[in-house]
């Protein structure tokens, strides 16, 4: 038995749909202005560049209901409704025509950022860590295994800030499909199972306060609720 000059960190995981059982987390890819419309409201053109991603850390998962604080270092704290991909085996370099056989399902996320940072970073040529890879800033709902949701490449996605619509689009909207981001990102990394990615979110995103209430949904997956605390 392994001994530790400290005690290890707790496994993060989230929860699998209608088991008990949890998914294990082991990297979180985020992909970068993936809906053309978003991307647009960010001031950049929409186009077919190569895309680009960022991290977060794995331990920065929160289950769907949890409640988090309001994030220190910044005042301008935005919801991000995403659709994520679970990996369940190893791919590298896969082609797009066998990047869904590695997937083991699909869960709703949200991309919390703190906008000030990620802008002033991204203004001076920076890292996005500090806006993007920060404690709970990914609450991410159960995963849905693919045997019972199949491959999803449309329908609805949404967010409600206090019950007010603010995100609407459909995951045919993407500007990079899901094979390609699986097969861009195994070029790059050996992506393993339990990795999960991030797949971009639609126009519309915006501040959350202390009090909020943040409801994702995705055609198929139900709806990922998050509070911020008063």
């Amino acid at each position: 038995m392994t001994e530790y000059i400290i005690e290890p960190p707790v496994q993060p995981s989230i929860a699998v749909a209608d088991s008990a059982a949890r998914f294990p987390v082991r990297r979180i890819f985020c992909v970068g202005r993936n809906y053309a419309a978003h991307a647009r409201e960010m001031g950049k053109d929409p186009d077919r560049d190569p895309p680009f991603f960022f991290t977060k850390p794995a331990d920065a998962v929160v289950d769907d209901g949890v409640e988090i604080p309001y994030p220190s270092c910044t005042g301008n704290f935005h919801y991000e409704a995403e659709l994520v991909v679970a990996m369940g085996s190893t791919a590298s370099r896969v082609s797009e025509e066998e990047a869904l056989d590695h997937v083991w399902g699909y869960a709703i996320g949200n991309d919390l950022t703190r906008r000030d940072l990620q802008l002033e970073a991204r203004e001076k040529g920076r890292p996005w860590d500090t806006g993007k890879a920060f404690d709970h800033s990914a609450p991410v709902g159960p995963v849905h295994p693919v045997s019972s949701v199949g491959h999803l490449s449309e329908g609805a996605i949404q967010l409600h800030l206090n019950g007010e619509l603010k995100q609407s689009g459909d995951l045919n909207e993407l500007i990079w499909s899901i094979p390609e981001m699986i097969r861009i990102l195994s070029e790059l990394y050996v992506l393993e199972p339990g990795d999960l990615i991030m797949t971009g979110t639609p126009a519309g995103v915006g501040p959350m306060q202390a009090g909020d209430t943040c409801v994702v949904s995705i055609a198929g997956l139900g709806e990922l609720t998050t509070r911020i605390e008063a």
